[in-house]
C-alpha cells in the first residue's frame, strides 16, 4: 500500500505543483502505476489550500483526519471500502460536495452536521431504509442527490411506480 505521505510526494512529482499550495489534489496512486492508499492520516492536514480533494480508487475504509483542511469544498472518496460516513466534522462548515459512490455505506449518520452541502453522490452503496434518506432533510442546501444502485432505489425502480 502507498502511504499518504508517499503519495503526495508522487501527486507533487507527477503535477510538478506543490501540494500545500495547490487547491485541486488527486491522490489516486493506481494513475501512477503505484499501490492504494489504506489510510488516512494526519498528512491531509498539509493541504491547507486544497478546495478539492480527491481520494477515489483507492481502498480506503475509514473516513477522518480531515483537520487542517479549511477550505475543502469538494471531498471524492468514490470507489473504496468505506462503510461509514464519519470524521467530517472539521470540515462540516466548508463541505459542498460530497462523492461517495461505489463504497459499502449503510447509513447516512451524521449527514446532517454538513450544513453547506449541496450535492451527494452515494450511488452504488447500501442504503436500503427511507429512514436514511429522511436524513437528508436537515441539508437545507441541498440540490443534487444521486443514489442510483443503492437496494433502496433498485427496489423502487422494480416497482415502477415511484422514482428516487
Amino acid at each position: 500500500m502507498t502511504s499518504l505521505k508517499d503519495a503526495i510526494k508522487a501527486w507533487e512529482a507527477d503535477s510538478g505543483l506543490v501540494a500545500a499550495e495547490a487547491e485541486d489534489v488527486r491522490l489516486c496512486p493506481i494513475a501512477l502505476q503505484l499501490p492504494l492508499i489504506s489510510k488516512l492520516d494526519g498528512t491531509l492536514g498539509s493541504l491547507k489550500k486544497c478546495k478539492h480533494l480527491r481520494l477515489s480508487t483507492n481502498a480506503i475504509d475509514k473516513m477522518g483526519n480531515f483537520s487542517g483542511l479549511d477550505n475543502l469544498q469538494i471531498l471524492s472518496m468514490g470507489r473504496n471500502q468505506i462503510k461509514k460516513l464519519e470524521g467530517l466534522e472539521p470540515i462540516a462548515d466548508t463541505l459542498e460536495q460530497l462523492w461517495l459512490s461505489y463504497n459499502s455505506i449503510s447509513s447516512l449518520a451524521g449527514i446532517e452536521k454538513l450544513s453547506n452541502l449541496q450535492v451527494l453522490f452515494i450511488a452504488q452503496n447500501k442504503i436500503d431504509k427511507w429512514s436514511e434518506v429522511e436524513r437528508l432533510a436537515a441539508l437545507p442546501k441541498l440540490r443534487d442527490l444521486l443514489l442510483t444502485g443503492n437496494p433502496l432505489a433498485v427496489k423502487a425502480s422494480e416497482e415502477g411506480n415511484w422514482r428516487i
